[in-house]
């Protein structure tokens, strides 16, 4: 295998550590210089589709949404991204990891996750500097 060709899994398996798949759309949220591009390209480059920005109004499979401690309300902003969410869509939030700044709380996380009504699936060291956080309606409530 090539380098250029190692380089390029190793970016996909980023995204592929997501659960994403080729084909699904994404949206993104919360977008601001402190975040990992390199994840953001892997998705990209896995799903062969761009990032929607949060001013769009198409259905998607998956919210990428980048939040930090002081960005505002979290409960608010998660309802605000499942309105564009397909049937069993998921919303992944990433949020800096511990020690560094704008670190969430993971009791936060999962008390306003469940004050909107979703369900927290998994967690992941989604890239050097932030967590990811599985959030999805409960299979009941789609």
């Amino acid at each position: 295998m090539s380098a250029t060709a190692g380089q390029a899994q190793g970016e996909r398996g980023l995204a592929e550590r997501l659960g994403l798949k080729p084909g699904q759309v994404v949206q993104e949220i919360g977008w601001d210089e402190d975040v990992d591009d390199k994840l953001r390209d892997s998705i990209e480059n896995l799903t062969g589709n761009e990032l929607l920005d949060e001013d769009s109004d198409d259905v998607v499979d998956v919210v990428l949404l980048w939040w930090r401690d002081g960005d505002g309300d979290l409960f608010d902003a998660l309802t605000n991204a499942m309105r564009s969410l397909a049937d069993g869509g998921q919303i992944w939030l990433l949020t800096p990891k511990a020690g560094r700044e704008g670190h969430v709380e993971p009791s936060d996380i999962g008390e306003d996750a469940a004050t909107a009504g979703l369900s927290q699936t998994s967690s992941i060291s989604a890239a050097p500097d932030w967590s990811g956080t599985r959030l999805v309606t409960p299979k009941g409530r789609r």
